[in-house]
């Protein structure tokens, strides 16, 4: 899985799955207040972050190969630095969006993440980034895609009292390894690795993950890492 890319057509049909299962989530629910598996994040944040990154995406995509997102992987930086960076941006497009509704946030996503998705096809064999030595394609950096949209709304499925798996999660783990080339991937089941090596715990809400709870004694809380450098300290 390691040294073969991701098949196209399985790329592409596993993008619409997550956008649709993101959009689906959200028409669902009631109370955007509620806590969600990334630390300090209301389902309302989630959905701000969740347009913010639709945003970067495409813009990556339509200034492939010199986009914002090159120049930072082309620093050959180690790991903890790319994922700060990220973080900071994030942490940052997040706190300077206008106050709106949950649903106006995805409605926004769901018009970027369908713009990526159109240009895709034409676009597939383009540079994207190149990151220590090798070359990564835009169709590399679409499993990346795919992996966030997956993730995400795995997040909002828990957030809602709700339990989530893709359709076809031994291709995000394919993707992970050739969109995320500077995150490793956990061994074990594909959909569980994925969780996990993002920093996920696949029991959310667990007793010590809710609001006030004390972590168990000698459990190291895991970071976030997820393609966009999702920000976090850990469950909640």
């Amino acid at each position: 899985m390691e040294r073969t890319p991701p098949d196209r057509c399985r790329v592409l049909e596993s993008y619409r799955d997550g956008v649709a299962a993101i959009r689906a989530l959200a028409a669902r629910a009631g109370d955007w207040d509620v806590p969600t598996p990334c630390a300090d994040w209301r389902l309302i944040d989630l959905a701000g972050h969740l347009r913010c990154v639709a945003e970067n995406f495409l813009e990556y995509l339509q200034d492939a190969p010199d986009s914002r997102l090159a120049t930072l992987f082309a620093q050959d930086a180690a790991t903890a630095v790319l994922i700060r960076q990220q973080a900071r941006q994030n942490a940052t497009e997040l706190a300077v969006l206008p106050p709106e509704p949950g649903p106006d946030r995805i409605t926004a996503f769901g018009v970027s993440a369908g713009a990526y998705a159109d240009l895709l096809p034409d676009m597939w064999d383009r540079t994207h980034l190149v990151y220590r030595g090798t070359k990564y394609t835009v169709g590399d950096h679409a499993g990346a895609a795919c992996v966030e949209w997956h993730l995400h709304a795995w997040d909002m499925a828990r957030a809602v009292g709700e339990d989530y798996r893709p359709r076809d999660p031994d291709l995000l783990v394919s993707a992970w390894h050739w969109g995320v080339p500077h995150l490793p991937l956990a061994a074990g089941d594909a959909w569980e690795a994925v969780l996990r090596s993002s920093g996920r715990s696949p029991r959310w809400p667990e007793r010590d993950d809710r609001p006030g709870a004390r972590p168990a004694r000698g459990r190291r809380r895991a970071g976030r890492q997820t393609p966009s450098g999702l920000p976090g300290r850990g469950r909640r």
